[in-house]
């Protein structure tokens, strides 16, 4: 895979979070700070969730933005002209495909098979693009999955979307089932749409666009149900130092993109997430910043500059000398090395009864103490 195919699901998968809404404004914004970063395309809601969505659908279409904009259906003729009446040209429809799906809204794989010929033709005659959705597809019948997907690809099928809808694919499972799709279709363009619930969302899309899909559909910070999708900035940044695949997006404002879904959807990012977290390139261990000092590549994946961001050192207990002395000279205090070692001496002893690292005002009290005798 050389030229993977991003689709950003912010606005509709990452919506879907439970207790998040957007406004127009915010969907703009987000589409167009996405348009700024190069993503090619958008899946920008579900028309038939109402007339206020459809009004944000249309805006949004008519912004004149880059990317192309695509709706997301169930399969149904409702809801494909719900996308219709929004003046949309793509549409993502979707059929459950796993039994335990299935037999949820008491239908069975004959419903599937038998609705599957008016829906197409309509959506073939009604748009630009049809992709189609296998929803469940982790929990589906192979031979099933490879029947339904013969008939929707007769029928016009441009893409397949294969779905993990509650998350259980492990990065195997996925390699496995995408080399087995490719083998049996190779002309088709399957997409990976897959969920975190075992933490495995960023992983599993990565192998994914190695084993057969051409698109992953992701979104940003993996904002969404339950434990939430795959998050963009994390899949970026994956393929680009894990397997040596760039997809030219612009770090500095995938993090500042980050920062704002984080403040206009009240989802608060764990401090430590991969890439965008507050921490993620701060470090304490004394062995580390030593190294750290000489080359910011021997405990960083790659370079936080990159992403408008720094490398940190934490001063508490498992600091040594080293990053003492630098976190000093930055703020003009120079110590001799005693002077430093005794210090380090009392931050460790001060970090453990606090159960946390120091600032720099505690520190600096450290210093004054007058047992300390230094010379500042």
């Amino acid at each position: 895979m050389k030229n993977p195919h991003l689709i950003d699901t912010t606005l509709r998968d990452g919506e879907q979070a439970p207790g998040v809404v957007f406004s127009l404004e915010e969907k703009i914004e987000i589409a167009r700070r996405l348009d700024e970063i190069g993503i090619p395309e958008l899946e920008i809601g579900t028309p038939a969730i109402g007339k206020n969505e459809q009004n944000d659908i249309r805006c949004l279409i008519s912004q004149g933005f880059s990317f192309d904009s695509t709706c997301w259906a169930r399969a149904t003729k409702n809801d494909l002209e719900a996308s219709l009446k929004c003046g949309a040209k793509r549409v993502n429809l979707s059929f459950p495909v796993s039994d335990v799906q299935l037999k949820a809204i008491e239908k069975s794989r004959n419903w599937v098979m038998d609705s599957i010929p008016e829906i197409m033709e309509f959506a073939a005659d009604s748009f630009e693009f049809v992709a189609v959705g296998a929803q469940d597809a982790s929990r589906a019948d192979i031979q099933f999955l490879k029947e339904y997907i013969s008939v929707v690809k007769y029928f016009g099928a441009k893409r397949i979307r294969i779905a993990d809808t509650v998350g259980v694919m492990n990065p195997v499972s996925v390699q496995n089932l995408f080399g087995i799709l490719a083998d049996t279709f190779p002309e088709m363009d399957f997409e990976f749409h897959g969920h975190n619930d075992l933490g495995m969302a960023t992983a599993n899309h990565a192998v994914a666009l190695t084993s057969g899909a051409s698109s992953v559909s992701l979104t940003v910070n993996g904002l969404g149900e339950r434990a939430g999708n795959a998050p963009l900035e994390e899949v970026i940044f994956a393929l680009k130092y894990s397997y040596g695949i760039d997809p030219g997006f612009d770090g500095k404002l995938l993090v500042e993109l980050s920062s704002y879904i984080e403040r206009i959807s009240g989802r608060k990012l764990s401090i430590s997430k991969p890439v965008t977290g507050e921490m993620a390139f701060s470090h304490e261990s004394g062995i580390h910043c030593r190294s750290l000092k000489e080359n910011l590549l021997t405990y960083q994946p790659f370079n936080p500059e990159e992403i408008g961001k720094e490398t940190i050192f934490i001063i508490g207990k498992h600091s040594g000398t080293g990053a003492l002395t630098d976190f000093l000279a930055k703020r003009n205090i120079f110590l001799s090395k005693t002077e430093t070692t005794d210090l380090v001496i009392k931050i460790k002893s001060l970090s453990t009864q606090l159960k946390r690292d120091l600032n720099f005002t505690e520190i600096q009290n450290l210093i004054q103490k007058k047992q300390l005798n230094f010379s500042v």
